[in-house]
């Protein structure tokens, strides 16, 4: 990608696509203010929106009345010159304008997620914060949007930024250790600061590290596993929760035979559902083949409801910790057991309460606060820097330059952690998910 003034101003729809009350036309790029005097004759105060005639560059015909703002660089999302025309959305306005604006010399359409890279490489954003933005776009529920909007704010940044300084402050004391250790003015504390430091950010680090799992399962759903015998009801209660026919219901048994799987918001959580075959002792190699899946499934998933017919004989399995016991079609004669919840999906009975257990349940694995690390490549950089300063904390007194290698190697993990080196790759992976207009 070019860079600095080579940059060429580029133009984007950045609202969604299609039709709509309004529609953002976002533009960027050194050719921004030759755009508004042409297209809308102003170049507006900065960010003050003034309502202005837009007009072909050519035939002056008027395309549309829209608001019309200017952001000066580099106090821009982009850090460059940006201008957004706020128009009506309808398919033939959005197109004549773009038409007009690309007909403009040195404009070109963006690519995918463009302005979101020229504001990386600007210095707006760093690596984290443009996860965390892309998080934001296609957060679903409420624990995925504060999730994605504290990356975005710059949480995992701070952090790594604290991270850095104080590693950096351990390798001049080390520097120190190494070059002035003969003289008489230089005190044997300074390898014990060093070594301090060193322990006080892997402690940080490893509880950084511990909330890994949350803020993976958060971003990408938490794993809820219907399991339990053939005609335990798997199937309505899984057409219950998502509010429509995702699976077949059928009185015959075993009508479930491989996993069915929806995405759901329940109660703020962003969880996948898994209606699995009945658990059962079969000959068919389908169905046995079925069955070991779902016993697959429940042994990695984070909640499992273990449903079991009331007029049927108990469960003999052993109750694990992720397992929340639910006594179906309760409305027919039979019995509930001590530690199960009383359900019926025909009369709704109980769904309610079901709903508050899971949500109990999955309250409990997350953290009041957000994670800081909710993608594996930050799981991998800072576990790199958290190997790295175990050696240097179990060197203690050994070679000091060892030492100062093991600090540097944690300091360049953390450099990648933010985008700082060897980010390319990644770079052209994550800003080909985004939408053109961001």
């Amino acid at each position: 990608m070019t860079t600095g003034q080579d940059y060429p101003t580029i133009v984007a729809l950045s609202s969604a696509n299609g039709r709509a009350g309004v529609a953002v036309l976002r533009v960027s790029g050194p050719q921004v203010r030759f755009v508004l005097e042409t297209i809308s004759g102003v170049i507006p105060n900065p960010r003050h929106a003034v309502l202005r005639h837009l007009r072909h560059p050519v035939s002056r015909e008027v395309i549309d009345s829209a608001l019309v703002l200017f952001f000066p660089g580099p106090a821009s999302f982009t850090g460059e010159d940006v201008a957004e025309f706020h128009i009506h959305g309808s398919r033939a306005v959005m197109a004549a304008l773009l038409s007009a604006l690309t007909s403009l010399p040195g404009l070109r359409l963006a690519e995918a997620g463009e302005f979101t890279r020229r504001a990386f490489e600007a210095g707006k954003l760093d690596l984290a914060a443009v996860e965390g933005l892309a998080d934001l776009i296609d957060s679903e529920t409420e624990w995925q949007r504060r999730q994605a909007l504290r990356q975005m704010d710059g949480a995992l940044g701070h952090a790594a930024a604290l991270w850095r300084d104080q590693l950096i402050g351990a390798m001049s004391l080390l520097e120190a250790e190494i070059d002035f250790s003969d003289e008489g003015d230089v005190s044997g504390e300074l390898l014990d600061n060093a070594i301090a430091a060193v322990e006080q950010v892997l402690a940080s680090l490893r509880d950084a590290l511990g909330s890994f799992r949350m803020g993976e399962r958060v971003r990408e759903g938490f794993v809820v596993v219907l399991a339990g015998p053939p005609n335990a009801g798997k199937s309505s209660l899984l057409n219950a929760l998502a509010r429509r026919d995702v699976a077949i219901v059928s009185p015959q048994p075993g009508t479930t035979r491989d996993m069915i799987e929806v995405r759901l918001d329940l109660a703020g959580f962003p969880v996948t559902l898994i209606d699995t075959a009945g658990l059962c002792e079969s000959v068919d190699p389908i169905e046995a083949e079925g069955v070991r899946r779902a016993n697959a499934l429940a042994e990695k998933a984070d909640l499992v409801l273990r449903l079991r017919a009331v007029d049927s004989l108990p469960d003999r399995r052993a109750v694990e910790p992720q397992d929340l016991m639910v006594a179906t079609k309760c409305d027919l004669p039979g019995q509930v057991r001590v530690g199960e919840l009383a359900l019926s999906v025909q009369s709704g009975v109980g769904l309610d309460a079901l709903l508050r257990s899971i949500s109990e349940r999955l309250g409990a694995l997350t953290n009041p606060e957000p994670a800081l690390l909710t993608r594996e490549r930050q799981r991998v950089a800072v576990t790199d820097a958290v190997a790295a300063l175990q050696r240097a904390a179990a060197s203690g007194h050994g070679q000091v330059e060892l030492l100062a290698e093991d600090v540097r190697i944690a300091v360049r993990a953390l450099e990648r952690l933010v985008g700082r080196i060897d980010v390319e790759d990644v770079l052209d992976r994550l800003f080909s998910g985004f939408c053109i207009g961001k």
